[in-house]
């Protein structure tokens, strides 16, 4: 039965890669057989567009004065300035046209590669019921999420000792985790930010404890990728009564966990910033030209499983890989959280001539890195460096080593929970060529359950 339905999930992958590349012909014959030659107008057109949108957003972010001002000018014209010529010079329908092929290539081509995708299930295990959980929260994490839902109450009645965190004497929930154990718990769990959770989570790792996450922070990043509901932050508390267990991978940085990401570079110099917190945007406007077009800047150098990275002026690195770089804006996630690897995306742009390639050429621009590793050494020939980690602003001595501790957190989930989707992953034209024309065995998927997905 599996099989079958494998089988027809693999025929469905090579027609939806037969559609995206017919899509895509279809753009392109639009384009060039449009009357008197006007669709190659419109493709050159779209370029500048995109390249003076790029070239404007760069001197937005990178200068002040009259050139951001132009920057801003420039930016919104670009595309302004696309539709008006289409129209005034009747190609808008040849636009049109291809536009539509080119969303339906870009469409059937990603859920072509997404149900093609091989996956290694992992499925959760059962849990049993915890006799003596203990949960800390953070009554001001999310704006206040403990006290709107009610949290603390909730997990008295299923028989949890909640420690509540007190705003006014900052805690080291380090040692707050460490005496639960020494008392008897037997699961440890956070309501609070990702950065809290880390540090319960190492914990509950080095002590063999399951741990509960309760997405009571603002953008419950972990928890999204553990397929929890973060608009309700009580049902996570079902896993105390009928719950399950997934192993996840924690991340290490010169021996601080993190489940998130380690940021060095322009990020982690604005949120070193006191008015980070209340204004981010305003912020990172005011500091970002210093930040990337000044000379003599802070850059940072990476070693990356033996690879170096020269002089980036951003180095993101994520306990799991994120599908792509477009991910990490909003809402991104990452697919797995057990694959045992660090995801790594560094960038150096210096001028807008190099943001425009960035925008024009994506991942294949040289001033994009996008990889994976075991192990990344992040120098900047200072004794400190400023690092976020999961968000939260430090200083830690070079060489700066994060690393991956695979498998090492066990999790407890809720039975009933969003899940996580998986994800389709970005456009590949070799793969969906070799999908749609080549051999019917690589069309068969195997299937594959994520590690917070309720599917088991």
């Amino acid at each position: 039965m599996g099989g079958a339905r494998r089988a027809r999930s693999g025929l469905v992958a090579r027609l939806l890669a037969r559609c995206a590349v017919v899509a895509a012909i279809g753009a392109a014959v639009v384009l060039l057989l449009a009357v008197g030659g006007g669709g190659l107008f419109v493709a050159l057109a779209a370029l500048i567009g995109v390249v003076l949108f790029a070239a404007g957003l760069w001197w937005f972010v990178a200068r002040r004065g009259v050139v951001r001002l132009l920057g801003a000018l420039v930016a919104v014209a670009a595309p302004v300035g696309f539709l008006v010529f289409i129209t005034r010079s009747g190609l808008w329908l040849v636009a049109l046209i291809s536009a539509v092929c080119w969303a339906v290539a870009a469409l059937t081509g990603r859920q072509a590669l997404r149900k093609a995708r091989p996956h290694r299930v992992q499925r959760p295990a059962r849990a049993r019921r915890p006799k003596r959980p203990v949960l800390i929260m953070n009554p001001k994490s999310g704006g206040g999420k403990v006290g709107r839902f009610d949290l603390v109450k909730r997990a008295e009645d299923l028989g949890a000792r909640v420690i509540l965190l007190d705003p006014s004497a900052p805690a080291d929930v380090t040692e707050l985790a460490e005496e639960a154990v020494a008392k008897g718990a037997d699961l440890l769990g956070v309501a609070g930010g990702d950065g809290t959770q880390a540090l319960v989570a190492a914990v509950a790792a080095e002590h063999h404890l399951p741990f509960l996450v309760i997405s009571a922070g603002t953008r419950n990043h972990f928890a999204m990728d553990l397929g929890l509901d973060r608009a309700d932050p009580a049902r996570c508390l079902d896993a105390l009564t009928d719950g399950e267990e997934v192993r996840v991978d924690l991340g290490d940085v010169s021996g601080r966990p993190f489940v998130n990401t380690v940021s060095f570079g322009v990020y982690a110099d604005i949120v070193q910033s006191p008015e980070y917190r209340d204004n981010k945007t305003g912020t990172a406007l005011n500091l970002m030209p210093d930040l990337l077009a000044q000379e003599n800047v802070r850059r940072v150098d990476a070693n990356v499983d033996g690879n170096r990275l020269a002089e980036q002026q951003a180095l993101l690195i994520s306990n799991n890989p994120y599908v792509s770089p477009d991910e990490l804006s909003g809402g991104g996630r990452r697919p797995r959280l057990d694959t045992g690897e660090l995801g790594v995306i560094s960038i150096r742009v210096e001028n807008a001539a190099q943001a425009a390639e960035l925008a024009v050429r994506g991942t294949q621009a040289p001033g994009l890195t996008v990889t994976t590793a075991h192990r990344v050494e992040v120098t900047a020939g200072e004794e400190q460096i400023p690092v976020a980690v999961d968000g939260e602003a430090l200083w830690l001595r070079t060489p700066v080593t994060c690393s991956v501790r695979p498998g090492a957190l066990r999790v407890l989930l809720p039975r009933d929970r969003p899940g996580v989707p998986t994800p389709a992953p970005p456009i590949d034209w070799r793969k969906l060529l070799d999908l749609a024309f080549g051999p019917a065995d690589r069309t068969a998927p195997a299937e594959h359950t994520a590690p917070g997905d309720k599917r088991a």
